[in-house]
């Protein structure tokens, strides 16, 4: 058996009777109701994840940055040039990037996982090499990766997974890396949701319009390279996954959702960030359907293709407020509010222990 198969078999469906058991609790809670929305619902969410209620605080917390080039970088897609993807592991592992910040305010470790930068990195604190290849193929002509480095890829992530979840971590947060994967990242939301590349494709790190059109018409390109021109032809099967990720997608996309697939493996939550979390998390959905309840949204991303990626996956986002950075910077900003919800499990009082007279039923 693959360490692929093995994970994609260790992972078992929330557990609906510690989920049943949250909800009843938090009925029973000193507060009106359904009143706290939204994090009641990640609050069962994560006691489903950890079949336990209440389910244990999501602390410590690791950001993963999964680190790659793009081929596609050669066709325009991006203002910004490709050696932009080493210098900012440089930062990263330095503590200079806005992730490092948001990382710290909220007690977060972080790792930065080199699965296909475009250069030889040097030993740097806080980076893990696990190096696929130097970037991938152009996808607007073709495969972008093999299967066999698909695969490596997806382990990579698996491992990194494994390698957190060791080390006492209880919740895992993706974050990227790589300059042109809005663009791989479309391709994927295209293939995975059957939706037009136009829906799909966004403005990444800030194009005009006519770079914009062009970006559009890349991925449309890539789909048609590919084979997936044709709407509505979401894969199906281990194979046929592993076929569109190598086609269209990208190594830190193979990476998050190897990290999904391993965090769901180890029933250990993940906050996804952005557009590439969740294009990653299409790709883990299809593998295994069960990992999306393993998940929990971090934030809205301002690029389209987000909002029809967590959709097709009906997760509801935590946070919107227009972001559009990735390195993990949304997960890391939701993870206080995840935290919140799990401590109104252990904290509050009920209302039968606090003497506080419940509404009339």
């Amino acid at each position: 058996m693959t360490l692929l198969d093995a994970t994609v078999a260790a992972i078992w469906p929330v557990d609906p009777v510690a989920m049943a058991e949250a909800r009843t609790h938090q009925d029973r809670l000193t507060k009106p109701r359904g009143s706290l929305g939204a994090l009641e619902d990640v609050a069962v969410r994560l006691a489903g994840v950890a079949a336990s209620c209440p389910p244990p605080l999501p602390a410590p917390a690791a950001l993963a940055i999964f680190a790659a080039d793009h081929g596609v970088h050669a066709q325009g897609v991006s203002p910004w040039p490709q050696e932009v993807t080493a210098q900012m592991v440089a930062n990263f592992a330095a503590g200079g990037a806005v992730a490092n910040a948001f990382a710290a305010q909220v007690g977060a470790s972080v790792t930065v996982v080199d699965v296909g930068v475009a250069a030889d990195l040097p030993s740097m604190p806080g980076v893990s090499s696990r190096k696929v290849a130097y970037g991938t193929a152009d996808l607007s002509q073709g495969p972008a990766m093999t299967r066999e480095q698909a695969l490596q890829a997806l382990a990579a992530g698996i491992e990194t997974a494994g390698d957190l979840v060791a080390a006492g971590n209880r919740c895992l947060i993706t974050g990227d890396m790589g300059i042109a994967n809005t663009t791989a990242s479309a391709a994927l939301i295209s293939v995975f949701t059957g939706r037009d590349p136009a829906s799909a494709t966004g403005r990444g790190t800030g194009v005009d319009d006519a770079m914009y059109q062009h970006k559009i018409d890349v991925v449309r390109r890539a789909l048609t390279a590919n084979g997936y021109a044709e709407a509505g032809a979401v894969p199906r099967g281990q194979d046929a996954v592993i076929q569109a990720l190598a086609a269209v997608g990208g190594f830190e996309h193979a990476g998050i959702a190897g990290l999904i697939l391993g965090a769901a493996a180890a029933r250990v939550p993940v906050i996804l960030d952005g557009v590439i979390a969740g294009a990653a998390a299409l790709v883990a959905a299809a593998l295994a359907p069960e990992a999306a309840g393993y998940c929990v949204a971090g934030h809205r991303s301002a690029e389209p293709g987000h909002s029809v990626a967590l959709s097709y996956l009906g997760l509801r986002p935590l946070v919107d407020l227009e972001l559009r950075l990735g390195e993990g910077t949304g997960g890391l900003l939701a993870h206080p509010l995840v935290s919140a919800a799990v401590r109104v499990m252990h904290d509050v009082a009920t209302f039968d222990s606090a003497g506080v007279a419940d509404k009339e039923r």
